[in-house]
């Protein structure tokens, strides 16, 4: 029962298995939470979780949905299939799917459309003033790879291109901050068989999407949450320092390895940055390498950040 958003009331919402079988033999996008292999054969919902009850977050018609971020007004967005089996879709994918925006209090549930071309689309984060950033593409996996042909931002009725770092696939965003900035991951040139090959990105309505690089030695990257103050954490990879979460503040021109800057006595390693609020203050995983390991850390920052 993965947690994908949470909001300042305490709401949670994400993704759990349910008891019913999966009738198409989809793996859905549950599926990377389990171990390498494993396909349950079951369906799975989103859900949101409030005052101590947990209900299912409705779907498009189809049997599978996710929920994945949730704002103080309650508004939650995601993605969920529909009932439309599509010939196009890239096994083991069989039923299109679409991000959306519900909100219980009004007893609202509002579809968000792909790209005018497109035929599937994810909701991916929302801020407190409704604008929801996703992706839109081809019926590919849920939700990656050729389904992520365009990183896209709903905001009042429209859906808005947020343009690319240069390749055809895998173009995500990931957060949205209280301004409208986003930032996700892209891949660069060189993707034409769908591989990952992403950088980290910032986009902001004056100047657009910029590539934020990696670390030094890494190729990949992942920006996974922004705050107001446009401070941007998430992690950098692919090089022989393997997981590595990173700082990257309003104004620099680089990131900053965050195990750079732990306090002293502190032996662990930080592989990965999930979120940063308001005060600077960030999540993540953090890896014990005498015990072996993995627990959530809540990084507080002194000094410059």
């Amino acid at each position: 029962m993965p947690i994908a958003g949470l909001n300042n009331r305490g709401t949670i919402v994400g993704i759990s298995q349910t008891a019913l079988p999966e009738p198409a033999g989809e793996d859905w996008s549950c599926s990377i939470f389990f171990p390498p292999g494993m396909n349950t054969g079951v369906t799975c919902l989103g859900f949101v979780w409030e005052s101590g009850e947990m209900e299912p977050v409705p779907t498009l018609g189809g049997n599978n949905g996710f929920a994945t971020g949730v704002n103080s007004r309650g508004q939650i967005t995601g993605w969920a299939e529909n009932d439309v089996e599509d010939p196009d879709c890239v096994a083991p994918q069989v039923f299109q799917f679409r991000g959306f925006v519900w909100d219980p209090g009004k007893d609202r549930f509002t579809e968000l459309p792909p790209f005018p071309g497109d035929k599937v689309s994810t909701g991916n984060a929302i801020n407190e003033r409704g604008q929801v950033v996703g992706i839109s593409g081809i019926c590919d996996d849920a939700v990656g790879k050729f389904s992520a042909l365009r990183a896209v931002m709903w905001d009042k009725g429209e859906v808005i291109d947020l343009g690319n770092l240069g390749g055809i696939s895998w173009h995500t965003p990931w957060a949205i901050n209280e301004r409208g900035d986003v930032v996700g991951f892209s891949n660069p040139p060189g993707d034409d068989n769908g591989e990952f090959m992403a950088h980290a990105f910032l986009w902001t309505r004056h100047d657009g999407m910029q590539d934020l690089g990696t670390l030094p030695g890494d190729l990949f990257s992942q920006a996974n949450g922004i705050n107001a103050r446009g401070q941007i954490v998430g992690v950098s990879f692919g090089g022989s320092d393997g997981l590595r979460a990173f700082l990257r503040e309003n104004g620099d021109d680089e990131m900053t390895d965050l195990n750079t800057r732990v306090a002293p006595g502190f032996s662990g390693i930080l592989p990965d940055a999930r979120d940063i609020n308001e005060q600077g203050q960030i999540t993540g995983s953090a890896f014990d390498a005498a015990t072996g390991e993995t627990r959530a850390f809540v990084a507080t920052p002194v000094g410059r950040f």
